[in-house]
């Protein structure tokens, strides 16, 4: 009797045994292992962290968010973060370019109507002025460590439907864009979805720091999952210059040009591989008046080297009015240096 329970209990363990083989197998699409060891896989979405020190998507909204505000003007909705406790926002200068009324919707549900503006159609950046105190400002990053891959939040009033978050990454870094007549340099490309009404929104990082100002304007073309954001290391000084004096004041050189490339140097014979190649010098500027002249290639300023238009605008913009610089060129098959004065650059 015992040897039949034995015999019963040991067909029902196989039974269940080869049960459970049988529905781990079609569970498992791995290929058989002679390995004891487990598998297991992880699902990493943009902002999550399986190290529990690491912020979510939750967090930096609710960090970020109090901070953006929504933008209604006659002409179009966009969107603005605080900056400053006392009634200062930012925003992009096309959200309120050419608006006659301005209000500012706080995310509490507060409404406000714009006392002043103040603006910088060359960088696209605005600052609107509410009657309004002890608003919570954002943080702002430095920006000095980012990096392609790195996850951030777009924030803003996306299609005018109230404000919103959309994650993604930093796809690329130091871009130029150009839109209409302007150039804009070392732009945050991100693949966070930007749609109509996010212009003027923070990017925030995983710290809820802004890194830069969103700007669905500066595509041009169809393509979906590119966005630009203008960084705040480039946009500090021109928001702190508006606030402090209402206006920004340019050094300018007088010239423009080309970056060389392959084809710059077969169309204009140069002998030169990089540089900034001059095409045109105005009349009464500095570098006309230093001795430039059309296809001389500028090699470096101060001895910073100038690969590039944008190393060059880069270069001149973080100078002073009045201020000397040295300049070396190319020109036919020399090296030569020479030496200008920066003035106030003219109304465009």
């Amino acid at each position: 009797m015992k040897m039949q329970k034995s015999k019963l209990f040991l067909f029902f363990l196989i039974n269940i045994v080869a049960l459970s083989l049988i529905v781990i197998a079609g569970c498992n699409t791995l290929p058989a292992t002679n390995s004891t060891t487990s598998v297991t896989s992880t699902i990493i979405t943009p902002g999550a962290s399986s190290d529990p020190a690491l912020p979510s998507f939750v967090e930096v909204v609710e960090k970020a968010r109090p901070s953006v505000v929504v933008i209604e003007t006659d002409i179009g909705v966009g969107s603005g973060w605080i900056i400053d406790s006392d009634g200062i926002i930012v925003t992009n200068f096309h959200v309120i370019e050419g608006a006659t009324d301005i209000n500012v919707i706080l995310n509490d549900g507060s409404f406000f109507t714009a006392e002043s503006i103040r603006s910088d159609s060359l960088t696209d950046i605005a600052i609107v002025y509410i009657d309004a105190q002890n608003l919570p400002a954002a943080d702002i990053s430095d920006c000095c460590n980012l990096k392609v891959g790195q996850p951030v939040a777009a924030i803003g009033n996306a299609l005018g439907e109230g404000i919103s978050m959309k994650g993604g990454w930093i796809s690329r870094l130091e871009v130029t864009i150009s839109v209409g007549d302007k150039t804009l340099y070392g732009l945050i490309e991100t693949d966070a979805a930007i749609n109509e009404g996010n212009s003027g929104g923070p990017l925030v990082n995983m710290a809820g720091e802004v890194i830069g100002i969103t700007s669905v304007k500066l595509i041009d073309v169809a393509v979906e999952g590119v966005g630009y954001a203008i960084r705040m290391d480039t946009a500090l000084p021109i928001i702190n210059e508006l606030i402090e004096t209402g206006f920004v004041v340019r050094p300018y050189l007088g010239v423009g040009g080309i970056t060389i490339d392959y084809i710059i140097i077969d169309v204009y014979n140069l002998n030169i591989d990089s540089g900034f190649l001059i095409t045109v010098v105005f009349p009464g500027f500095p570098a006309e008046q230093a001795g430039l002249e059309e296809e001389d290639v500028i090699l470096a300023v101060d001895d910073i080297e100038i690969n590039s238009v944008e190393e060059l605008v880069k270069t001149i913009r973080s100078q002073e009015v009045g201020q000397e610089i040295e300049i070396t060129y190319w020109r036919g098959n020399s090296e030569n240096t020479t030496r200008a004065t920066l003035v106030e650059m003219p109304e465009l």
